[in-house]
């Protein structure tokens, strides 16, 4: 059966770097988007984009393609944007589908869900870039694409790019929890995941906020766009089928 999917991306990625799993999802039968959000496309504002702003690129792709029965699924800070989009296009929606993604409550931030020393680090880079914040080197290798031979770590970092720290520190606007939303809900952990430590983790930390959710264990790190793009193809699909 084809199924339609949207793929969105988490900080300082576009749409591109997903194309890899797409690839896999659609040889399997599938139609599948990947739109890059407002704040990471070319001559986008780092400064001053937002996450209602990025939410609203979100809503806008999928009702400009008139898109229905989409399997929804955001990766990281995408989890932010999707949780957001989600209670505005719910017509459109078949299922959210969390791939080691941010769930938020409320009034929340991403940067309320992380540790204190990535606030701090980010602060930092954004007060010295602009409001635009970019990962060390050394922290993406060790902590995000840690399953990767370096030749491969650093082939993925050079294709990312400033993100825009409003997206972090601005509240999410939904209006209940996620789960009181009324649709399907999936969270794929990818196992090697060490983007957030032991003591704050994806799983159960953030997903269990879903409520009732379907769980799939994924191989691969924060970044199995890149090193495991086949088995995050299966784990998805499997996420996102009926």
């Amino acid at each position: 059966m084809s199924d339609t999917y949207v793929l969105v991306h988490g900080a300082w990625h576009t749409g591109a770097e997903l194309e890899a799993v797409a690839a896999h999802l659609r040889n399997a039968g599938h139609t599948v988007h990947c739109p890059t959000l407002a704040g990471n496309r070319p001559g986008d504002d780092r400064a001053t984009t937002g996450l209602g702003d990025a939410v609203d690129s979100l809503v806008d792709f999928i009702e400009s393609n008139d898109l229905k029965q989409v399997r929804l699924a955001g990766h990281s800070y995408g989890g932010m944007v999707i949780s957001g989009a989600a209670q505005r296009v719910l017509p459109r929606l078949s299922r959210l589908v969390y791939v080691n993604a941010f769930v938020p409550q409320p009034g929340e931030c991403l940067n309320d869900l992380v540790p204190p020393h990535y606030r701090a680090l980010f602060d930092g880079v954004a007060a010295a870039n602009q409001n635009a914040v970019m990962l060390p080197f050394e922290v993406w290798r060790e902590a995000f694409i840690n399953d990767a031979d370096i030749a491969l770590a650093r082939s993925a970092y050079a294709k990312l790019n400033p993100h825009p720290y409003r997206t972090f520190t601005e509240a999410s606007t939904i209006t209940q929890p996620m789960a009181a939303v009324a649709i399907g809900k999936s969270y794929v952990n990818c196992v090697l995941d060490v983007a957030l430590p032991a003591s704050l983790p994806w799983h159960p930390r953030l997903s269990e906020r879903l409520g009732l959710f379907r769980y799939i264990a994924c191989a691969g790190s924060h970044e199995a766009w890149f090193t495991q793009p086949k088995a995050l193809a299966e784990a998805i699909e499997a996420a996102g089928r009926d």
